[in-house]
């Protein structure tokens, strides 16, 4: 089927509301338009420059870690939490009573995330992998009571009510048929889909499926990286496009709805394309950044550590993994007396490598910020 010639579903009366019931998609793709060609052969060449980058630097998983945890704050954010980058470091007792809510749903998910890049290796993806990664996501969490790690046995819908929603799902009995689909367009190796294609398409159709009573958006958006995982599109899991998703919104969801109202699907894969140009860019920018900053580091002030250097290089190397640590942390970490560890920060801080994070006289923390701030688009 031609891209422009798709027809994305019908409404379905059930009793007192309609529910949108979606064209299944495992089948061939035909792309004509010259737009969405530009548009992926620009996209493909970018993701290939990012994979170049994330396998020269040395320990690139320390700097993967906090493109989880951006992912994880950001795609959280989307659906109303307010857990910041610097709370998601920080360890329970530390966040505020009633922040902590938020803090847990980010915390699932940075935890989904890495479980899930790990079953990887042994699992393709598939919707026992789904469950288990949507079973984590609301595990303690806000969405407890929904579910977690099942497919829906009721119907959801997008807005305040039933009466006035915006969008209404496909009715539950349609779900472990369109569910069976998706999983075998996304395992399907006779169909030649090209990837980026293949998971904007997925992507579209798991949020209309609305699989899950709760987390779908969240869950929807982590499938896109674990699919370019899987693929071996992205050699390491180094592209979220949750910060595009959160900047572009109201085009993120108008683009969604396009679909399912005007068959347009061309228009949401033109987005999707223009989302991953945008976000391979700015993490080719994060990773040169980081080779400057970690060459500045080891180059000019590390050196005048003179005999803690080596004591200084393990603490930085943990500070590209979690840029924010306390005088406890270091002692812990490197196995010096408490008064060593803080000697230590303070020269750090004269360094103008770590500073002062917290304004206390006790309980301080300290944030690697020139690091910290990349991740921040500062």
């Amino acid at each position: 089927m031609d891209l422009s010639n798709f027809v994305s579903g019908k409404h379905i009366k059930q009793i007192e509301y309609k529910s949108f019931s979606p064209e299944k998609i495992n089948h061939e793709w035909i792309i004509s338009t010259p737009e969405v060609n530009k548009l992926l052969a620009e996209a493909n060449r970018l993701i290939g420059e990012l994979n170049a980058f994330s396998q020269i630097i040395p320990d690139v998983d320390f700097f993967i870690s906090m493109h989880i945890l951006k992912e994880a704050t950001t795609s959280s954010r989307i659906e109303g939490t307010k857990t910041n980058m610097e709370e998601a470091l920080i360890k329970e007792e530390d966040i505020n009573p009633e922040k902590r809510d938020d803090w847990s749903e980010v915390q699932n998910y940075i935890k989904a995330i890495n479980t899930s890049i790990k079953e990887l290796e042994k699992l393709p993806i598939s919707n026992r992998l789904i469950k288990n990664t949507h079973k984590i996501i609301l595990s303690g969490v806000r969405g407890k009571h929904k579910i977690p790690g099942e497919f829906r046995t009721s119907q959801n819908w997008i807005g305040a009510t039933l009466k006035d929603a915006i969008f209404i799902p496909p009715h539950y009995s349609e779900i472990i048929e369109l569910m069976s689909d998706f999983e075998k367009f996304l395992n399907d190796e006779e169909n030649h889909i090209p990837h980026l294609i293949k998971i904007a398409i997925a992507h579209y159709q798991f949020e209309t499926i609305h699989p899950f009573l709760d987390g779908n958006g969240r869950l929807g958006r982590l499938i896109i990286t674990l699919y370019l995982v899987s693929s071996n599109v992205l050699k390491k899991p180094s592209l979220y496009l949750s910060d595009f998703f959160e900047k572009n919104k109201g085009y993120y969801y108008d683009n969604l709805m396009t679909v399912r109202t005007n068959s347009n699907l061309i228009q949401w894969i033109k987005f999707f394309l223009v989302g991953v140009i945008e976000t391979s860019n700015g993490s080719i920018q994060v990773f040169k950044d980081i080779i400057t900053l970690k060459n500045k580091i080891e180059t000019e002030k590390l050196p005048k550590l003179g005999s803690k250097i080596e004591k200084g290089q393990q603490l930085i190397k943990q500070l590209f993994q979690i840029p924010i640590i306390d005088s406890k942390q270091v002692s812990e970490l490197l196995q010096i007396s408490p008064s060593t560890a803080n000697r230590l920060i303070k020269d750090l801080i004269d360094l103008e490598i770590l500073s002062e994070l917290t304004g206390y006289k006790r309980n301080r923390k300290f944030i690697f910020a020139e690091y910290f701030n990349i991740f921040q688009n500062k």
